[in-house]
């Protein structure tokens, strides 16, 4: 057992939409990732997500309104409904996100963006 530095962490990420686990609890998997722009609009059938925002905003987009998550703040999306995180005006965010260790990138979705393997870090 030892500290994880999120900060630190994050400096090796220098990819943007490219998820690093960083720990796994039980069958949760603790991620990484800095994003720019808009993802792509997708779900996760059997699973949920926890975003928790570091640096930034993070606009999440639902198809009937969008939730704006402003540094230390997080949101639950649960299984099943669509979403479509993304930043506005060239903005680079940095999130922390909870998921199951069987949770798809982007679910059902065949995107570019999609990644199957998360590097640990």
């Amino acid at each position: 057992m030892k500290a994880i530095n999120i900060k630190e962490k994050l400096g090796l990420v220098n990819k943007q939409w490219h998820p690093h686990q960083i720990a796994i609890v039980d069958d949760m998997q603790v991620i990484l990732a800095k994003i720019q722009g808009e993802f792509v609009w997708h779900s996760h059938e059997n699973e949920d997500e926890l975003f928790q925002v570091v640096r930034g905003t993070l606009y999440m987009k639902f198809r009937d309104k969008t939730v704006t998550l402003n540094e230390g703040e997080l949101i639950v999306v649960p299984k099943g409904v669509e979403h479509c995180p993304a930043t506005k005006d060239g903005e680079e965010v940095h999130l922390l996100l909870f998921e199951k260790l069987s949770t798809a990138h982007t679910g059902n979705v065949q995107h570019e963006k999609t990644q199957t393997e998360y590097p640990k870090i």
